[in-house]
């Protein structure tokens, strides 16, 4: 009887913290990554990508999360045509072979209620290396239109494009990434 019991226990709170995780789908018309790369050490390129799909995970509660985020890698803007058709060349992205970018986002740390780290994965033209994502701003409200809460935040990483095999330029142009990452989510019901 008394082993009844603890397994009905352990089988509630096994059960009531699979759903404490709230699962929110990314809003593609209100996030958009983008990156800064160097030009031959003379300027600064900002581009940013108009396709991204995905969902997040968040247990509040529990302070843990996962990130699953997938970029159309075709989808690149520089605001400039031709720039945009050579980062998309077999030179640096290679679309055609790699047509997305995926960021898994395993762990989250918290800072109080509200997440300030996610440490995950990067896969970018063919190569999967850890990144860690750092969340600048967090928020969530009840959109009023959708009736449904809406988080939204802004992070930040940074990575060499050469550790993706992305070499293009050699020691001309320094091979550091800095992504900043706007993204609206939509509570699942």
């Amino acid at each position: 009887m008394k082993a009844t019991i603890i397994a009905a226990a352990l089988t509630a709170a096994i059960s009531s913290s699979a759903f404490a995780a709230d699962v929110y789908q990314i809003d593609s018309s209100h996030t958009y990554p983008s990156m800064e790369v160097d030009h031959k050490g003379l300027s600064i390129l900002r581009g940013k990508f108009n396709k991204t799909e995905g969902t997040i995970t968040l247990d509040r509660a529990a302070k843990t999360g996962t990130i699953d985020v997938t970029i159309d890698a075709a989808s690149v803007d520089f605001g400039h045509e031709r720039l945009n058709n050579h980062i998309k060349s077999p030179d640096m992205f290679d679309v055609e072979q790699f047509p997305t970018a995926v960021y898994k986002g395993k762990s989250m740390t918290f800072n109080g209620d509200v997440p300030a780290t996610v440490d995950g994965e990067l896969t970018l033209h063919g190569v999967t290396l850890p990144v860690q994502l750092k969340i600048n701003k967090f928020k969530c409200v009840q959109n009023t239109q959708l009736k449904r809460e809406v988080c939204g935040a802004d992070a930040s990483a940074q990575f060499k494009r050469t550790d993706f095999g992305i070499g293009y330029g050699g020691a001309a142009f320094d091979p550091l990434v800095k992504l900043q990452i706007e993204v609206e989510a939509i509570k699942q019901q």
